[in-house]
C-alpha cells in the first residue's frame, strides 16, 4: 500500500492553499540543502547520532509539507528515504557508501519534483520507481541480514496480514507534554477516507501518562506510523496486536511496556549499553526539535522585491539628502546653527541607514561554497582523481544580486580546477605529491571589494602549450607575451587546452564566458600559475551595486564621479612633469614612476575652462586611479568633494556608453555620469 495521501483539512472551508506554495518551496529547499550537506560530512565507519536524526528530521519535514498540499511524489519518495533513515538512525542498520549514494540520488529527485511543482506541474515527470525500490530493498534485506533486536516501534506480527484484511491494533501514545496531541489523530481517522475507524479505550489521559486506542484498519503499520507522524513524534507512538484486556493489566497480550521502555525506545531486558546508545538516539530529536522555534523566531522570510524597493527608497533619500546639503552651503550657519546642526544629524542618520538597509542584502559566501562539495563528490568520483575539498572565509558576505550571478563563473571555475588541475592519483604519486589533490576556495574583503579565489595544488598551466595552442588557432603569440599574457589566452573565446571533449569540459566555452559574467559585474579576474605546483584564479568584486562612495571631479560645466575605492591619490600638475610621447600620448611623474595621462576633456568631448598661466588655482588636478591592476592619472579641472551616490543603470535608460559604468543624481538635480576607471586605465596602456 502506497502512503496515503492526507486530504487538506481546509480545503472545504474555502482557504487556498496556493497562497502558502512560495514558503514551502524555499523551506523545502533549505530542508534538501541541509540534508545534503549531513550526508557529505557523514562518517561511514562510525555514524554520529545527531547528524542521523538532523538527516531524518529534514526528510520529515519535507514529507509533511508535501503531503498537505497534496503533492503525492514527494510525499511518497520521502516516505522511503525515511523508512531507511529511521533505522539507520535506531541502529537497526549500519550506513554504507550505498546509502548514502542513494539518499544524495533521491535528495536530487526531490529537487526536480519540486522544481516541477513550482512551475504549475509543467515539465517532465520525473521516474523515481527504480530509486524508490533500492531503498526499499535497502531498508528491508539489510535489516533482514542483521537481525537486530527488537524495539518498541518495530514492526508486529501484524504487519505481514494481506493487503486488504481488516486488522484490529491497540495504539499506545505517550507519554505526552500536551495530552490533547492525541486526539488529532482521531480527527485524523475522520479525515482520511478508507483509513479504518479509531476509538479511545481509556476514556481520557491514565496515570502513567500514555493514552490509548482501539485501531480498525486496512492499513500497514508502517503506513500508519508514518501518518501518524504529521502529529505526534514517532518515539511517542507504539503499535501493539489486540488481546484480551488490551494490555490493561499485567500479563495481558499487548500489555505496554513501563513509561521509561518508551523512552529509550528499546526492551525492558535489553543490556545497559544498548539502553544508553538508545537512550541517547532519543533524547536527541528531543533536543534539537526545540532549536527550530528558536531560528524561526529570530529571522523573518521577506520577498526579495520588497528588500530591493526599501533599498530604492532609500537611495532616493540620499539624493534628497545631498540636495539639502548642497542647498545649506550658502546658508549663513552663524544664523542658523539649529538647522546646520539638524542637516549633519541628518547626513549622519542617513548614512546608518543607508548601511542598514544595504546589510538586508548581504548574504555570507557560504551560501555558494555550500553546493560546491557535492558537486566534487561526483565530479572527482566520475574522474578517478581525489580532491579535498577546503574553504576560507565562508562568512563573508556580498550583495544578494552579485551572489546570484557569481554562482554559475565560480562553479566553472571549480569545474575547471578538479578537471585540468588536479592530476591522477598514480601521477601524483610519481611527482611526490599525495594522491589527493587540494582544492581551496577563499572569500575576503580587500578594500571596497570583496576576492574570491580558487586555488588548486595540481599541474598549473604550461606556457608552451598555451603558446603552441594559440598559433594554432591564429592567435598572435610572440614569445616576448608575458606570464600574465600567456594566461590571458585561456580567457579567448573557444580556447580549450584539452585533448579530447568530455561531457565535463574541452569545448573550448566557459572561461571566456567567467571573464564576460564577471567583466560585466564590475569585477576583474586575474590567474597565478606554477606548471607543476597548482593555479590560482582571483575574482575581484565590489561589494554591492547599488549606492557607493564616490569622488566627484569637475571638467569644465561637467561633473563625473570616480569610485572612491579606485582613486589611490591626487595633487595639482607642474609643467615641467608632464612629457609627451609618440608625437600625441603624455605620461605624468609621479615620484619615480611615469603614469600614462587621460584627459577626460577629450575622452568626453568637453570644453576645459580657461585658466590664464599666473592662476595656480586654474591649473588641471591629476587624481591617480588604480584598476585590473593597472594605475593612470586622470586630468580634471577640479576636485569637488567625497560624497555617497546611488548607482542608476545607464544601459537599462538609456544605451551602453564607453568608458562608463552607470550614472546618478547629483544634489542639484543634475545627472553625473560614474566612470569605468578600468575602463579608462586600460584606455591609457593602449
Amino acid at each position: 500500500m502506497t502512503d496515503p495521501k492526507p486530504a487538506s483539512p481546509k480545503a472545504d472551508a474555502g482557504i487556498d492553499l496556493t497562497q502558502f506554495y512560495q514558503v514551502f518551496f524555499e523551506e523545502a529547499g533549505e530542508n534538501l540543502d541541509s540534508l545534503e550537506q549531513h550526508l557529505l560530512g557523514i562518517d561511514i565507519a562510525s555514524a554520529d547520532d545527531e547528524v542521523l536524526n538532523s538527516v531524518f528530521r529534514c526528510a520529515h519535514s519535507v514529507k509533511g509539507g508535501a503531503a498537505t498540499f497534496g503533492f503525492a511524489d514527494v510525499a511518497e519518495l520521502t516516505h522511503r528515504m525515511e523508512s531507511l533513515l529511521d533505522k539507520l538512525r535506531r541502529h537497526e542498520l549500519a550506513p554504507t557508501a550505498r546509502m548514502v549514494d542513494l539518499l544524495l540520488q533521491a535528495g536530487d529527485a526531490l529537487r526536480a519534483q519540486l522544481a516541477r511543482h513550482s512551475q504549475g506541474g509543467e515539465g517532465t515527470v520525473v521516474d523515481t520507481a527504480a530509486l524508490m525500490a533500492e531503498l526499499g530493498a535497502l531498508a528491508t534485506g539489510a535489516a533482514a541480514a542483521l537481525a537486530p533486536a527488537p524495539v518498541a516501534v518495530a514492526t508486529p506480527p501484524s504487519a505481514s496480514a494481506a493487503p486488504g484484511t481488516t486488522r484490529e491494533l491497540e495504539l499506545v501514545v505517550g507519554p505526552l507534554d500536551q495530552p490533547a496531541q492525541a486526539d488529532s489523530l482521531v480527527e485524523l481517522f475522520a479525515e482520511i477516507v478508507d483509513l479504518g475507524r479509531i476509538a479511545p479505550l481509556d476514556g481520557g489521559q491514565a496515570a502513567d501518562g500514555m493514552r490509548r486506542f482501539r485501531v480498525e484498519t486496512t492499513s500497514s503499520d508502517d503506513d500508519l506510523l508514518s501518518l501518524f507522524t504529521f502529529h505526534v513524534a514517532r518515539d511517542k507512538l507504539r503499535l501493539l496486536p489486540a488481546g484480551p484486556g488490551y494490555g490493561f493489566h499485567a500479563g495481558a497480550p499487548g500489555a505496554p511496556a513501563p513509561a521509561r521502555a518508551v523512552a529509550v525506545a528499546g526492551t525492558s531486558d535489553a543490556a545497559p549499553a544498548s539502553l544508553a546508545a538508545s537512550a541517547r538516539g532519543a533524547a536527541t530529536p528531543a533536543r534539537a526539535a526545540s532549536m527550530p522555534a528558536t531560528v524561526e523566531a529570530a529571522t523573518l522570510r521577506v520577498s526579495v522585491d520588497k528588500v530591493d524597493q526599501l533599498i530604492n527608497l532609500v537611495g532616493e533619500l540620499v539624493i534628497t539628502q545631498a540636495m539639502l546639503a548642497q542647498n545649506s552651503q550658502k546658508m549663513d550657519t552663524a544664523l542658523y546653527q539649529q538647522l546646520a546642526k539638524s542637516l549633519a544629524d541628518l547626513e549622519r542618520n542617513t548614512r546608518d541607514l543607508q548601511e542598514a538597509v544595504m546589510s538586508i542584502r548581504m548574504i555570507p559566501m557560504s551560501v555558494v561554497f555550500s553546493r560546491f562539495p557535492r558537486m566534487l563528490r561526483d565530479l572527482s568520483a566520475k574522474l578517478g582523481k581525489k580532491v579535498e575539498f577546503v574553504t576560507h572565509g565562508e562568512a563573508t558576505e556580498l550583495d544578494k544580486g552579485l551572489v546570484e550571478k557569481i554562482t554559475d563563473p565560480l562553479t566553472h571555475l571549480v569545474r575547471n580546477a578538479c578537471d585540468h588541475g588536479i592530476e591522477l592519483p598514480a601521477e601524483r604519486a610519481a611527482r611526490g605529491k599525495p594522491e589527493a589533490g587540494t582544492l581551496t576556495l577563499s572569500a575576503s574583503h580587500q578594500g571596497g571589494s570583496v576576492v574570491i579565489e580558487v586555488r588548486d595544488d595540481g599541474q598549473g598551466l604550461s606556457r608552451a602549450k598555451l603558446l603552441a595552442k594559440a598559433r594554432e588557432k591564429g592567435v598572435a603569440a610572440p614569445d616576448s607575451l608575458s606570464d600574465a599574457e600567456v594566461w590571458s589566452l585561456i580567457f579567448a573565446p573557444g580556447f580549450s587546452t584539452a585533448e579530447i571533449v568530455t561531457d565535463v569540459s574541452g569545448r573550448g566555452v566557459g572561461m571566456d564566458v567567467v571573464k564576460r559574467n564577471i567583466t560585466a559585474l564590475g569585477g576583474t579576474v586575474e590567474i597565478e600559475s606554477s606548471e607543476g605546483f597548482g593555479m590560482s584564479v582571483r575574482v575581484r568584486l565590489p561589494l554591492t551595486l547599488a549606492i557607493m562612495d564616490g569622488m566627484s571631479v569637475a571638467v569644465g560645466g561637467e561633473c563625473y564621479i570616480l569610485p572612491l575605492a579606485s582613486v589611490v591619490e591626487s595633487f595639482q600638475v607642474r609643467a615641467d612633469t608632464v612629457r609627451t610621447i609618440g608625437g600625441s600620448g603624455q605620461v605624468v611623474q609621479v615620484r619615480d614612476e611615469y603614469l600614462p595621462v587621460v584627459a577626460l576633456d577629450k575622452v568626453f568631448g568637453v570644453r576645459r575652462y580657461a585658466c590664464g598661466d599666473d592662476d595656480a588655482a586654474g591649473q588641471p588636478v591629476m587624481v591617480v586611479v588604480e584598476a585590473d591592476g593597472l594605475r593612470a592619472a586622470l586630468m580634471v579641472d577640479e576636485l569637488v568633494g567625497q560624497q555617497q551616490v546611488v548607482v542608476k543603470n545607464l544601459e537599462a535608460n538609456y544605451r551602453k556608453v564607453s568608458d562608463v559604468s552607470g550614472a546618478t543624481i547629483m544634489g542639484d538635480g543634475r545627472v553625473a555620469l560614474i566612470l569605468d576607471v578600468g575602463s579608462l586605465a586600460r584606455r591609457a596602456r593602449h
